[in-house]
């Protein structure tokens, strides 16, 4: 009998959209719990994707999107176990309920962790498919800083990945896998998938698209995606931050064309392994103090400071405190007069103590070091309430405490600070300031466009870019750099079965 997926559909076509989107750290001790997603359903869930909108795309036309459950949180630790087993069952539930489907776009990282589980998307990703069956087209995005392996790789029909980092293409990404899904029913085609391990393991700011070898390496997929024989090229450089043996870069080819997709993955394997001692930092480099002192001797202002250990956005805590100790005990700061705006820590309890004192009133706080107690103690922050948010802002209830010309944000939730917005919104102005701390790691566009200069301040946490003090005990080694003498690998690309064969059983 002849598969829906070896003909043509020409007729109306039935898409569900889901997704379980979260990186994880497993150095981090924060743990992800329900409250941390954001969960959408219905047509909440479809108005994050601008091509389910009627008429936005030519492509979508005869497209019903069936919204199912979307979950995404900020990176973080680990997600809690019973967490996880309830959004997997809403998920698997609400695809058993959604009647027959053509097609499922379903949106994960990559990098997510759950206790006990080495390869947790790989295992989500099967229960998907064994849930919509064989005759559903499955397509997965995925951040370019997930770890990939061929068990994800043979559930799918269909993978792709960010080609930008920062994410500026984030959005774009789901709907090339979305219009890849699309094209593939209408044609009645089922890609061959190769796949590749490439053994390098680097921090996602050694590996930004923004300066080389990055930026030509993932200009160059466009070129291979535009191939005879290849409809998606991908790159992955994997997610340095989780102690798990899947932590590896990778890339996979998908074709009309074994051997064109088998040819051209090797080819970017080959290309990532031989620049893995190219890639630096995406800006200039010091300890918390060196980047302190750069700041205060600037001439060029604002000057940025990323607090790159503990980014909230990579997986840490978002509660290491050392570097705002540091701005309070360098007098240097007061005597320049230069302000300066510390973005942030998460201590509720901190901000609950603000909250009681009141705006205006000056406040003794032991801020930080409630989760992360391993990378460094409280911060002693004595200094005026100088503003107070209401709960519903991003990070709840949020405070502002300033002490001499340091403006320190307190957030109840962790929270990113990307935009501009986020600091105008509690009465801050970072263009009028001296120096601008964020705990990330590269700069985001707001940010950039924001620095006249900046440096990343190699801070310990649980997103350390120093990865081999980290102490990483389960990755499959040997492994670049942990392993310097490494020879050249086998990069030979592996073609992963079609995922029919999965469902069957069926050996590679």
């Amino acid at each position: 009998m002849t598969s829906p997926l070896d003909r043509p559909i020409s007729g109306p076509l039935r898409v569900g959209v889901a997704g379980l989107h979260i990186e994880c750290s497993t150095f981090s001790p924060h743990t992800t719990h329900d409250e941390d997603f954001t969960v959408r359903r219905g047509q909440g869930l479809l108005d994050l994707f601008d091509f389910t909108r009627r008429g936005a795309a030519a492509w979508a036309e005869q497209v019903e999107w069936v919204p199912l459950v979307h979950a995404r949180a900020v990176p973080g630790g680990p997600v809690a176990p019973a967490t996880y087993q309830r959004l997997r069952d809403e998920l698997l539930d609400r695809l058993t309920g959604a009647g027959p489907l053509d097609g499922l776009l379903l949106d994960l990282h990559g990098a997510m962790h759950v206790p006990g589980h080495d390869d947790i998307e790989a295992a989500l990703a099967a229960d998907v498919a064994r849930t919509v069956g064989a005759d559903c087209l499955i397509s997965c995005p995925t951040d370019l800083h997930g770890s990939i392996t061929e068990a994800l790789v043979t559930q799918v029909d269909l993978i792709t990945a960010h080609r930008l980092a920062p994410h500026e293409d984030e959005w774009e990404t789901r709907e090339r896998a979305a219009r890849l899904l699309v094209h593939c029913l209408r044609t009645g085609q089922r890609p061959s998938k190769a796949w590749v391990r490439i053994p390098v393991l680097l921090p996602g700011e050694k590996t930004s698209t923004q300066v080389e070898p990055g930026r030509g390496l993932y200009a160059s997929l466009a070129e291979v995606e535009a191939a005879p024989g290849v409809l998606d090229a991908a790159l992955w450089v994997g997610y340095a931050w989780a102690d798990e043996p899947r932590g590896a870069a990778a890339a996979v080819v998908l074709g009309t064309d074994e051997q064109a997709a088998v040819t051209h993955a090797g080819r970017i394997a080959e290309r990532y392994w031989n620049a893995r001692d190219e890639f630096v930092f995406v800006g200039p480099t010091g300890t918390p103090q060196e980047a302190v002192s750069a700041a205060v001797s600037a001439v060029r202002r604002p000057f940025v400071i990323s607090d790159s250990g503990d980014n909230p956005t990579a997986g840490g805590a978002g509660d290491v405190a050392g570097l705002l100790q540091t701005l309070l005990d360098d007098a240097r700061l007061a005597e320049g007069g230069l302000e300066t705006i510390y973005a942030s820590i998460v201590d509720p309890e901190a901000v609950a103590e603000c909250v009681r004192s009141g705006a205006g009133s000056t406040v003794r706080l032991a801020v930080g070091g409630r989760m992360d107690v391993l990378h460094g103690r409280p911060a002693e922050l004595v200094g005026r309430v100088d503003f107070l948010s209401d709960s519903d802002a991003p990070g709840g209830r949020t405070a502002v405490v300033t002490s001499g010309g340091v403006h320190t944000i307190l957030t109840s939730r962790r929270q990113p600070f990307h935009h501009i917005e986020d600091f105008t919104r509690l009465g801050l102005d970072p263009f009028g300031a001296d120096i601008v701390v964020v705990k990330i790691g590269y700069l985001e566009p707001e940010l950039r466009a924001l620095a006249a200069d900046w440096m990343i301040a190699l801070t310990p946490g649980g997103v350390d870019q120093d990865l081999l003090r980290l102490g990483h005990r389960r990755l499959a080694r040997p492994l670049h750099p942990f392993d310097p003498e490494l020879t050249d690998p086998d990069l030979t690309p592996r073609l992963v079965p079609p995922r029919s064969a999965a469902l069957r059983g069926d050996r590679p």
